[in-house]
């Protein structure tokens, strides 16, 4: 797919959502502030929203590819870090989602989602500034390497928590500006951007850090100041979208509160027999609340058990896979970008497919399809060593298959979870789902690498028998998925 095809894409999803709600009125400037409630958005705005938001994630993407990808790990490996301070890295992330709850609080109690994004993403991109002042010192004073391991944890920590107090209110975000029936084929798209991304900068900034003359640990000082670049143009970006006041869903909230029910001189006939008759058999209707509540916050909670093991067994393994091709199999990192950006390529051609058809057959049936191959994946790694016939087909396929099928699992997760959110203050929910399975992911990761460390000291079937378990546990977690609603898929306007 080519950079036009995916422009064309985004046009074409864009302009289909302009076309729901008939009563919208044309915004004055592209940076909107918002003044009424969400259903009284524009047209055009909308669609600049989409469009800003989509161009969002691909600067979003070059900073996340920098800052928490395979450049990492070669530069910690670089430094001699050991596999487990490598999975207390990749940890980090995870563990920060702790704060999501107190940041869907915050963000409730903000004027303006753009302003805290701005606030909390802005501090944590500058945050790698300090690693790469730290990395440019070093350069020219010779630093202990634990130093900079240590600055490096310090930072990752630092960011990763102020980015976790936005990510619930982005969520929120797009609940309001993306309508349900276009949410898999929107994302899909954005999705896209941000994988067509990947597949161009990771190969060109792992070349790039291997063959830099002053050494790979100051080619990837270089690389940061890029990330931080790319991190804030992404904020530029969101100041092309509807700015979003969560005060003014609170206001309505008290004023349909405060509304006096219609006296009964003002209640029509029609509306007296309702009275008559809910009042006939009372105890049914209360039933019937009841039943229709406890049943929303059971498929809500099925949810979380579901993403929280899966999350868990997944991040057993995932996490080290580019340690076992750096560390254990020898593989350059200029080859093991190339390897990562097959996996972005794949996941770039059949993530718009994987959109349309979560939206035709819904996201469910599709984690539990595709979910069963995501587990058979870690056994997969197995068969791969030095050989040319490994390196030159069974990793190239392996992170194809990688990138394919995880395209449809992160596509479908963010789909199930705004689809079994609640309607009302859904960032409550988003941030207690992000809390949650953070822990349960860095959970997962520091317990592959303490496993993988203490198995054997060489580390090879340290990683391997993490593998294996790995694939076990993503089978069985696969299981609560069963008993998970998805709502229907319907339109709503925004």
């Amino acid at each position: 797919m080519t950079a036009s095809n995916s422009s064309e894409n985004i046009s074409t999803a864009t302009a289909a959502l302009t076309s729901a709600p008939p009563q919208l009125e044309e915004a004055p400037n592209s940076a909107i502030a918002l003044t009424q409630f969400p259903s009284k958005l524009s047209k055009p705005s909308v669609r600049t929203s989409l469009q800003a938001s989509t161009l969002d994630g691909v600067f979003a993407a070059l900073f996340s590819n920098i800052t928490t990808g395979v450049l990492v790990t070669n530069f910690l490996l670089e430094l001699g870090a050991s596999t487990f301070e490598i999975g207390v890295l990749t940890a980090i992330p995870m563990v920060a989602n702790l704060v999501q709850p107190l940041g869907a609080h915050l963000s409730q109690k903000a004027s303006s989602l753009y302003s805290y994004s701005l606030e909390t993403n802005g501090i944590a991109r500058l945050m790698w500034w300090m690693l790469a002042i730290g990395i440019g010192w070093s350069v020219w004073y010779r630093v202990d390497s634990d130093i900079l391991i240590g600055l490096t944890l310090i930072t990752a920590l630092a960011s990763a928590l102020l980015a976790a107090l936005s990510s619930a209110s982005w969520l929120s975000w797009m609940v309001i500006l993306v309508p349900r029936r276009l949410r898999g084929r929107y994302f899909s798209i954005r999705n896209s951007a941000a994988h067509l991304t990947n597949l161009i900068s990771v190969p060109a900034t792992g070349w790039i850090v291997s063959e830099w003359q002053g050494g790979s640990i100051e080619g990837f000082g270089i690389m940061l100041v890029l990330a931080t670049i790319a991190g804030l143009l992404s904020l530029v970006c969101q100041n092309f979208m509807i700015d979003i006041n969560p005060q003014i869903e609170a206001n309505v909230k008290q004023e349909q509160t405060l509304t006096p029910k219609p006296t009964a001189i003002e209640v029509s006939t029609l509306e007296k027999y309702a009275m008559e008759a809910s009042a006939i058999a009372p105890e049914r209707s209360l039933l019937h609340t009841v039943v229709d509540r406890l049943s929303l916050q059971t498929n809500q909670i099925i949810f979380l058990v579901y993403i929280s093991f899966w999350l868990f067994a997944v991040n057993i393994g995932t996490p080290f896979y580019n340690l076992y091709m750096l560390d254990v199999l020898h593989i350059d990192i200029a080859k093991v970008s190339i390897y990562n950006s097959f996996s972005a390529g794949a996941n770039l051609l059949l993530l718009v497919g994987w959109g349309k058809l979560a939206d035709r057959i819904g996201n469910r049936l599709i984690l539990l399809g595709i979910g069963v191959v995501v587990a058979i994946i870690p056994l997969c790694w197995l068969g791969t060593d030095a050989s040319v016939l490994s390196l030159w087909l069974w990793l190239p396929g392996l992170h194809l298959l990688i990138g394919g099928t995880w395209a449809a699992i992160d596509l479908c997760l963010i789909n199930l979870q705004l689809s079994v959110a609640p309607v009302h203050n859904p960032a409550s929910y988003f941030g207690t789902v992000a809390a949650l399975s953070g822990v349960m992911s860095a959970l997962g990761t520091l317990t592959g690498g303490f496993l993988a460390q203490s198995w054997h000291p060489n580390s090879v079937s340290g990683l391997l028998g993490v593998f294996v378990l790995s694939s076990g546990l993503r089978l069985l977690a696969i299981l609560p998925l069963f008993w998970v609603k998805e709502s229907d898929r319907v339109s709503t306007t925004v």
